[in-house]
């Protein structure tokens, strides 16, 4: 087999992102400190506006919120619920009713409640392209504002809200700690990105309209079936709630202390990555070509230490970005392909990469000091 090829990441638009010194370990925990305070000032001076207003805009989209906070801030952080309330492909007036039910209809024993009102009036208001920069900016200003903790993060809701979150839920599975989805339709989603990301089930029995009840039992058993092939992931609880049509008579708000029994892990030591309609070209610590993100394309990796392995890609570059908590920058780096090594090196820690990252994600967590672009194999037809 002919010798498989690298290069490590060192480029973005701005130009080389590795011609700074290389940081110590020490040293990069300064820096990422006064990058972290710097990057929560911008945001609470972008964000302070919407969030007075209680309405975050993107393009010539309009994210209203509500927002309410309860119980005590804990040592670490506050809490963030997304909650999505229900209507659809209905008039303005239904979804304003639907929002202001949504507003109530679920109450944390801690954290930040915050029901948004849908951009569209739409069956699909919940996961149009577009709306994924709304929840971020929602996301990064509450931990800017809020003190919301980025790995207490919870997205859930009812009926419309639910399909949106069948649909968030995986599409977005590197930002959320848990979710729950009530009375929605799961379309054409898929669970696979849930891996490390619990999800709940919650239908009536007697709900058939466009089948749901039936989904939501076959998606439950999906579920199942991921979590036997794989014990360390896909958590999840399906519940079909006996004698209950599409309205649970509030039954499904014990999903509200489940979810937050769990914390995000942004740094998984395995990432199942499958493109939704609408695509992202990051998951996790995992980035793809944006030319090559198409619907339907998977990436699995996995990583062991200081190892990495590639198990399927369907991109021709993959870029792996690292830090000093998933493995020992001071030390050679592997990452294998199929049992090919395609790169054993080490890599260095920069300034410019963590300031970077966390321009291009948005996400604290996700602001990584160094990152390795491997190129695949052409596969033989």
């Amino acid at each position: 087999m002919r010798k498989l090829f690298l290069t490590i990441v060192l480029l973005c638009a701005c130009g080389n992102l590795h011609a700074q010194r290389a940081l110590s370990f020490s040293r990069c925990a300064d820096v990422a400190k006064k990058i972290e305070a710097d990057w929560l000032d911008k945001i609470r001076t972008e964000h302070k506006q919407a969030v007075d207003n209680e309405c975050f805009e993107s393009g010539d989209l309009k994210l209203k919120i509500k927002s309410f906070v309860y119980g005590e801030k804990p040592y670490d952080g506050r809490s963030l619920y997304i909650s999505l309330h229900g209507g659809g492909g209905t008039t303005e007036e239904i979804n304003n009713q639907q929002w202001r039910n949504q507003m109530y209809l679920y109450k944390p024993k801690e954290g930040v409640y915050v029901a948004p009102r849908a951009p569209w009036d739409a069956w699909n208001m919940w996961f149009q392209e577009g709306i994924d920069e709304l929840y971020e900016k929602l996301i990064q200003a509450a931990v800017a504002l809020w003190d919301v903790n980025p790995d207490k993060v919870y997205i859930m809701g009812y009926s419309a809200g639910g399909d949106g979150v069948w649909r968030m839920a995986p599409r977005m599975a590197d930002r959320w700690a848990a979710s729950s989805m009530m009375a929605g339709h799961p379309g054409e989603a898929s669970q696979v990105n849930l891996r490390n990301t619990p999800y709940m089930i919650w239908m009536g029995e007697h709900d058939a309209a466009y089948d749901r009840n039936r989904l939501a039992v076959k998606h439950g058993a999906i579920m199942d079936s991921l979590q036997q092939g794989d014990k360390a992931g896909y958590i999840h609880e399906t519940h079909i709630i006996k004698g209950k049509g599409h309205w649970m008579e509030r039954i499904d708000t014990l999903a509200v202390p489940w979810i937050a029994q769990f914390r995000r892990n942004p740094y998984p030591e395995k990432v199942v990555w499958r493109q939704e309609l609408v695509v992202r070209d990051a998951m996790y610590w995992l980035s793809a070509p944006k030319d090559e993100c198409q619907h339907g394309k998977r990436v699995v990796v996995s990583r062991e230490g200081n190892v990495i392995d590639i198990e399927e890609c369907d991109y021709t570059r993959l870029t792996i970005y690292l830090n000093d908590k998933m493995c020992n920058l001071d030390k050679p780096v592997e990452v294998r392909y199929k049992g090919e090594q395609l790169f054993k090196g080490r890599l260095r820690r920069t300034r410019a990469m963590m300031q970077h990252t966390l321009s291009a994600r948005g996400d604290l967590r996700y602001m990584f000091p160094t990152a390795v672009e491997v190129e695949l194999p052409k596969k033989i037809i």
